[in-house]
């Protein structure tokens, strides 16, 4: 059983006449509308919802700013294996910070920025350009880095509050062009991720291994611009921002919902081992042998999965219940880990893990829409869901920040088995990983028990 079209969104679904608004009984809605008396009879001069030029741009310019913003920190396992190979981090510990530090902010931050920039709507298109430079002053200071405590901070921090401001608008600009269409429109933007890194990979390390760090780095600040600031002219609402959608009130009762905790639960857990084969793909790929250019492949072959993936699960979160969706990710997951990863001792299994688990890991974020329609029923309020994101954004985040540390911890731990990468350093990883997948459709149980 699929949610029905008006819950999928982060924002209430927009009504198309004055009528539905009144059923509705949505005052962000009628906030929004309100800028002069006729705004509700020039309803239709409005660029439609759901498909057009307008909408159709809209999309395209926030699947590029997927690529750019979330493709970079995405495409970390590239500096992981440099920064542990190269002077002057070489041997340092907590390299995997850094990479971790950039997406769990991003992810932390999510409550605050979505909150502040739900409050204050105009601000919304100038934090596009905001956050762009924040990110490109970030890359530049990082590439002066000689320590990686600096890192964590400009390449890892600094890197992420920009991200997170510019990042943040897309999401809610989004709820206004795309109604029945909702999932389908966020699968396609957050595929963008996973193109991000098939392209960003191949650029980085080509840049690395003939200019080191510090020029990749820098030419990287220069595409994120000039690739970004034309894509700022299509990031914009469809809906005019009037003077009394500012100072608005948020619901948070939500977060005690028993629905909203399970959920949130599962999405915890599945990010604590989710973002690992990531980090040590490439390194894990080097030390069976292969070259730079062939440990870079780990990276592309999961993240072209993981964009059909996302398409995938964003049109089946539009028609089927979200722990169905969820259980085809977990158990999907959870199979390619144990069975494919684990006993990997050559690139030819490891790149088909590679496919598999981005397919299936890669898409979890895709049942968000799913996860805020299931709150949505369950507390039988509409307001407030933009929150809903915003806390499941940042539920990711716990995930990636701890991996980090726990990840270096377990690497040094030793191994777990006998056979394929159980019986060696990684074998900690691979039995993380997969236990946290299987975790993360706790869910599942849930609906069974009436919970969901």
């Amino acid at each position: 059983m699929g949610p029905s079209n008006a819950e999928l969104g982060i924002l209430p679904s927009l009504p198309q006449t004055p009528n539905d608004l009144s059923r509705n009984g949505s005052a962000i809605e009628l906030e929004q509308l309100s800028v002069s008396d006729g705004v509700h009879e020039n309803e239709s001069a409005l660029p439609p919802v759901d498909g057009g030029k307008d909408a159709w741009g809209f999309l395209f310019a926030a699947f590029m700013i997927e690529v750019l913003v979330w493709g970079f920190p995405f495409s970390y396992g590239i500096f992981q294996e440099y920064y542990s190979n190269n002077p002057p981090f070489q041997g340092s510990r907590n390299i995997a910070v850094i990479g971790t530090c950039a997406m769990g902010f991003m992810y932390l931050s999510a409550p605050l920025v979505f909150g502040l920039q739900t409050r204050y709507p105009k601000s919304r298109r100038y934090c596009v350009v905001i956050g762009l430079l924040i990110m490109c002053l970030s890359l530049g200071l990082s590439s002066l880095c000689q320590t990686v405590p600096q890192l964590i901070i400009s390449q890892g921090f600094f890197y992420a509050v920009g991200g997170a401001i510019g990042y943040s608008p897309t999401i809610q600009f989004m709820d206004e062009w795309f109604v029945k269409k909702k999932g389908l429109a966020f699968g396609v933007m957050w595929a963008g991720t996973g193109l991000g890194g098939v392209v960003i990979p191949l650029l980085l390390q080509y840049l690395l291994n003939k200019h080191g760090f510090r020029t990749t780095l820098r030419v990287w600040a220069v595409v994120l611009f000039v690739a970004t600031a034309p894509l700022t002219i299509y990031i914009k609402p469809r809906l005019p921002v009037s003077q009394a959608s500012n100072h608005r009130s948020f619901n948070f009762d939500f977060l005690t919902n028993r629905t909203f905790l399970l959920l949130q639960l599962g999405n915890i857990l599945e990010g604590l081992g989710y973002f690992v084969p990531s980090i040590y793909l490439p390194t894990i790929a080097t030390s069976i042998g292969a070259s730079n250019a062939i440990s870079a492949l780990t990276l592309i072959c999961f993240n072209v999965a993981s964009v059909f993936g996302c398409v995938f699960m964003g049109t089946i979160i539009d028609r089927w219940h979200v722990t169905t969706c969820i259980a085809v990710s977990t158990i999907g997951t959870s199979l390619s880990v144990f069975l494919i990863w684990g006993f990997a001792t050559s690139m030819a299994p490891l790149l088909i893990f590679c496919v598999s688990y981005g397919f299936f890991a890669g898409s979890f974020t895709s049942t968000y829409p799913g996860i805020m329609a299931a709150v949505q029923k369950s507390t039988g309020r509409s307001d407030g869901r933009i929150m809903v994101f915003a806390a499941l954004a940042a539920g990711r985040g716990i995930g990636n920040v701890v991996c980090g540390p726990v990840s270096e911890a377990l690497a040094r731990s030793g191994d777990v088995g006998s056979k394929g990468l159980y019986g060696t350093e990684y074998g900690p990883l691979v039995m993380f990983t997969g236990v946290s997948a299987v975790l993360g459709g706790v869910s599942i149980c849930g609906r069974r028990l009436g919970w969901v």
